[in-house]
């Protein structure tokens, strides 16, 4: 099976050049945003903030008491992910083919899109559509501040979610963190999470080490490094009493996350694993086999399918393809 290893550079050149109308500054090039000391600060500017579902309920006179709120709901209704729901997501970035589905022509029409290819993917559950934006980019240049990654806008967010509630759909900020902390970059987008449809994804081959640069080798995280953006999303749902987070993290190859069980449950977050094997099926099956077998009891099942990558070893599979695998993937991610 082919690894990822020949198509770094060019992501990375892409994500490079895309990032030139990606900073939030809105100048020529992206400008890192404040180190990890800065999560929780003030919100950015009311331009860009979107206010949270409204819970429902009609308003008493004001002579009685007002009703209680009703609890937040994920998008499609319930305060669950799993089981009622099947995830399927398009992943990358508006204007940037090469990262994903996501980013190839207008936003709108990918996820109508999108819409449309979840379909045969019910098999008994209901269909819960997912935007999957790369929100932490890694990059081949240091930065001022040596991390190898930088930030899209708080206005590109809004954008995406604007998209996400207009199709009742969940937003996943992916977060690619360079030699940045995994926790620090969930912390920078906490003003989002507070948002009862926003969740994360982890891209652990882009996390790298001392002395280590993306693109020359591929990253690798731990079991208890995921554990801590964990336990950060379950301490976010409780104080917001906030429906069901979701997180994702990618894995390739077994060396990307290593003691994966020290990734615990946490109360208000549905963890996924999405394996993302490139190639043929067969080697795409062979690959979810292999890495599967050290996924946590609690970790819900995924599978990721590359539209150009994947179609060079052969026809991209099928859902019926797909939902044949044993676990069967809850969540479902073309790139």
């Amino acid at each position: 099976m082919r690894t990822r290893t020949a198509t770094v550079t060019a992501a990375l050149a892409a994500g490079l050049l895309l990032l030139g109308g990606c900073g939030a500054d809105g100048g020529a090039g992206p400008t890192p945003e404040p180190s990890a000391s800065t999560a929780g600060s003030t919100p950015s500017p009311a331009s860009t903030a979107l206010p949270s579902p409204t819970p429902s309920g009609t308003p008493s006179p004001s002579a009685w008491p007002s009703p209680t709120p009703a609890a937040l709901e994920l998008p499609r209704g319930g305060r669950t992910v799993f089981p009622r729901y099947r995830l399927v997501g398009y992943a990358g970035l508006t204007g940037a083919p090469t990262l994903g589905r996501l980013g190839t022509g207008p936003l709108d029409q990918r996820v109508d899109e999108l819409e449309r290819r979840a379909r045969p993917y019910r098999d008994g559950r209901e269909v819960l559509p997912v935007l999957e934006v790369i929100a932490t980019i890694v990059q081949a240049d240091p930065g001022r501040d040596g991390t190898y990654r930088t930030r899209i806008g708080d206005d590109q967010i809004a954008r995406y979610l604007r998209a996400a509630r207009a199709h009742d759909a969940l937003l996943l900020l992916n977060i690619q963190p360079g030699r940045a902390d995994f926790l620090d970059e969930a912390k920078a987008y906490r003003r989002w999470l507070d948002e009862p449809d926003v969740g994360l994804a982890l891209d652990p081959e882009w996390a790298m080490g001392p002395g280590q640069v993306p693109g020359r080798v591929f990253g690798h995280t731990t079991g208890r490094e995921l554990d801590g953006v964990a336990r950060y999303l379950s301490d976010v749902v409780a104080a917001g009493d906030l429906p069901e987070k979701v997180l994702v993290y990618h894995q390739l190859a077994p060396s990307v996350v290593r003691r994966e069980q020290g990734l615990r449950d946490h109360r208000g977050v549905a963890v996924v694993k999405s394996v993302d094997g490139i190639g043929s099926r067969g080697a795409k099956e062979a690959t979810y086999r292999l890495v599967d077998r050290t996924t946590p009891e609690h970790v819900h099942a995924g599978f990721k399918l590359f539209y150009d990558e994947d179609a060079e070893a052969g026809p991209l599979m099928t859902p019926a393809q797909v939902l044949a695998l044993r676990p069967r993937p809850e969540y479902v991610l073309y790139e």
